[in-house]
């Protein structure tokens, strides 16, 4: 077996440059993204349903309301519950700040150092714990621009403005939130439950954004191609080192599946091809590609949307019979009904939109054919090395992920979920609309 390092380490490879060039441009995203954000009229991924009418007017610290037009922003980060004054959230959140004011828009920052820890805010302080910035103010006055607030700090989740949070802003920082007793790397808890926008925030040098709300980014193109490629870009090159002992796993749900002989075969976010070896033989088809007009009609196609991941599948799994493409699962580059058997790893809960994303995967199989989900740690397993607790909205919960399907062209026909590993499969049952 081999084992699992317990953090990612840093990437020597990335220079300064390219390292503020990622930096800057997750503050950039996130800057377009609060300044269109609309107020959060409806209701929000934790329940909260904000308030900016002119009748808010109950006090945010005992002392002061977020006005109709305003935004009320809080950036709050990992084990934000011992997260110091000036710590990674207050870091990050003076940073947007400058962003968001130099895209003309005022900005007024609420620092967690200013207000009282104690539940009761006794002492709010003369400004109800509000410390406007003594930066100048691009575009026109705090009081005349409809400013955004800008919060962070650990217990301001829970101590929100009338009205609530109209973005949370979430940084996962490795450390445990208090809120789950998880183990292993990349512990955050139930920290980025109901947040808006969630950050992977492991190397300050190097973050990416992980998650959006569909509110703030409805189809998903403003983030998800480029954050996707930049989260795994860096990581290919050790994936295998560090998930190597997972190709056992792989293989039994190949076999599982039932995949024939002479099936064509999809292999969407391949990643570095761990399955694909396994499809390959499942198929009939030899590691050396065969003369023409000889040996099997069957086919592989191993497609994710990094190139470094492509690059890492072709160098370790020597694999000359299969097709490499780089391309989105959510936009196939291939034509309806090609497929046999689509294979999915640790995808399906990944995408923006998992319905629309499933019916993708339908659209490009044949009727009959059969979609395998799977990833070779169970769902009650995965969560506790996350320390979070599972959720009956999850993508994958089975009476959810029973309707998505169906939804989008599928029926299930196995769910199977115990500690070692996740695998559902389903069948395409015709044409979607």
């Amino acid at each position: 077996m081999i084992p699992r390092p317990t953090a990612w380490s840093a990437w020597p490879t990335l220079d300064a440059p390219e390292r503020r060039a990622r930096a800057a441009r997750v503050i950039d995203l996130l800057a377009d993204l609060v300044v269109a954000a609309p107020p959060a009229a409806g209701p929000r991924a934790d329940g909260a349903v904000p308030d900016r009418s002119a009748s808010a007017h109950a006090a945010w610290a005992g002392e002061r309301s977020v006005s109709a037009g305003e935004r009320a922003v809080l950036v709050e980060a990992g084990g934000a519950v011992a997260d110091p004054a000036g710590g990674p959230a207050g870091e990050f959140a003076d940073r947007l700040a400058g962003a968001i004011r130099a895209r003309g828009r005022a900005c007024v920052r609420v620092r967690d150092d200013s207000l009282t820890r104690d539940d009761s805010l006794a002492d709010p302080g003369p400004d109800g714990g509000w410390a406007a910035d003594s930066a100048p103010v691009v575009g026109g006055s705090v009081a005349d621009s409809a400013p955004v607030v800008l919060a962070d700090g650990s217990g301001l989740r829970h101590r929100p403005p009338a009205g609530g949070w109209d973005v949370v802003v979430y940084l996962r920082t490795g450390r445990s939130s208090g809120l789950g007793a998880g183990h292993g790397d990349g512990v955050d808890g139930d920290g980025e439950r109901g947040a808006d926008v969630v950050v992977d925030y492991h190397d300050p040098t190097w973050p990416v954004i992980r998650r959006v709300s569909p509110r703030l980014d409805p189809d998903g193109e403003r983030v998800y191609l480029s954050e996707t490629q930049a989260f795994f870009a860096v990581r290919a090159a050790t994936w295998n080192a560090k998930f190597g002992d997972d190709l056992p796993a792989y293989a039994a749900a190949v076999a599982e599946a039932g995949i024939r002989p002479g099936a064509t075969v999809i292999d969407v976010g391949c990643g570095t091809g761990r399955a694909l070896p396994v499809l390959a033989q499942a198929i009939g088809l030899s590691q050396a590609r065969p003369e023409p007009g000889r040996g099997v009609s069957g086919r592989v196609i191993g497609l994710d949307l990094t190139p470094q991941m492509l690059a890492a599948a072709r160098a370790e799994q020597g694999l000359s019979g299969v097709d490499l493409v780089l391309g989105d699962a959510r936009h196939l580059p291939l034509a309806d009904g090609r497929a046999d058997a689509v294979f999915a790893a640790g995808l399906v809960q990944h995408l923006p939109d998992p319905a629309a994303g499933l019916a993708e995967l339908a659209r490009v199989t044949r009727p009959g054919g059969a979609l395998v989900i799977f990833h070779p740690t169970g769902r009650v397993a995965l969560a506790a090395r996350h320390g979070r607790t599972l959720r009956p909205d999850e993508p994958l919960h089975e009476p959810r992920l029973r309707a998505l399907l169906a939804a989008s062209g599928w029926r299930l026909t196995r769910y199977d979920d115990p500690a070692h590993r996740f695998f559902a499969l389903a069948t395409r049952s015709g044409a979607t609309g």
